[in-house]
């Protein structure tokens, strides 16, 4: 953290972009109406790319010639992992709610810790493997209120329908997301080391908007011939929520611990259950919130264990 005093409290910036990054699932949902998720991938990650991309050339070109061959393998690498954990975690917005999508992809700190003694070799104390299994708990409650209604007694559908079913192909996708993000996270820690945070984003959300152009047109979709309001929500989900919202969690962590700010970053599923149920009507179910709190509260005996850091993955 730095001495330096900031020109604004720290808090008050957090709290906005706590407010940024919830709009994401919002303008995904108006978009969904004419376009195909891969699609509101691929524009969301081009279009922060390209006003990232001459910004970075002016301020930090002479980072990009210190990088090595291996460096750029990884970045590659980085980069196809957060392609697809945009394209899995905007598809779950198709099949389920947004408070189950959201909650369900914000698990992501979590894979990264079960991970990271295979992966990277970071031990992985007992505090956090609790933290675990609270939030997988709270994950399975969610899958099950999703696919099961409670009206007196728990009446679920048979294996067949459950996998079948549209809320548990997006309660799956929304945790391919939280899977992917984990990867794009352990992957590029060792390339985070090498450069600064505007360099190395700039890098890897172009390389993921690479993959996912490549996706969409094997994929068949059209990228043209939108109302001019669909290509207005794209724009908004590249400047708020990727580059405002998650800007202002990387200016806290020069004045704030990476824990606490990490730990601030659920603060997104909360704001994104409540728009949506402003703008969508969508009310959670009482064991949907129930999951939700164990999930929340999983990642927090996690996290306070001690001082992980945790990029995010820019929801």
């Amino acid at each position: 953290m730095t001495d330096k005093k900031p020109k604004f409290p720290p808090i008050f910036i957090i709290a906005f972009g706590i407010v940024a990054v919830s709009t994401s699932s919002i303008f995904i949902r108006f978009a969904q109406i004419e376009a195909d998720s891969l699609v509101i991938a691929a524009f969301r990650l081009s279009i922060a790319s390209l006003i990232l991309i001459p910004i970075t050339i002016i301020k930090k070109r002479t980072e990009f010639k210190l990088l090595h061959r291996k460096d750029y393998i990884l970045a590659g690498i980085s980069g196809f992992f957060l392609s697809v954990h945009f394209a899995a975690w905007i598809t779950s917005l198709e099949y389920t709610s947004i408070a189950s999508s959201v909650v369900l992809v914000s698990t992501t700190p979590l894979w990264v810790a079960l991970f990271s003694p295979i992966t990277i070799k970071e031990k992985i104390s007992k505090q956090v493997i609790i933290g675990l299994i609270i939030a997988l708990t709270g994950t399975v409650i969610i899958g099950f209120s999703d696919i099961c209604k409670v009206n007196g007694s728990i009446v679920c559908p048979n294996i067949a329908e459950i996998t079948t079913g549209k809320a548990f192909i997006g309660d799956f996708f929304a945790l391919v997301g939280s899977w992917m993000g984990a990867g794009y996270v352990l992957i590029g820690r060792k390339l985070r080391a090498k450069t600064s945070t505007l360099s190395y984003i700039t890098l890897v959300y172009s390389i993921a908007a690479v993959f996912l152009l490549i996706f969409m047109i094997l994929s068949g979709q059209k990228f043209t011939g939108f109302s001019s309001q669909t290509y207005l929500f794209f724009a908004l989900l590249a400047i708020i929520p990727q580059l405002l919202g998650h800007s202002s969690f990387n200016w806290a962590l020069g004045y704030l611990s990476a824990t606490f700010v990490s730990i601030t970053l659920l603060g997104e599923p909360i704001g994104s259950t409540i728009l949506g149920y402003l703008v969508f009507s969508e009310t959670p179910s009482p064991i949907n919130l129930f999951g939700a709190i164990l999930i929340l509260t999983g990642i927090i005996v996690a996290f306070l264990t001690k001082n992980i850091s945790i990029e995010s993955t820019g929801e």
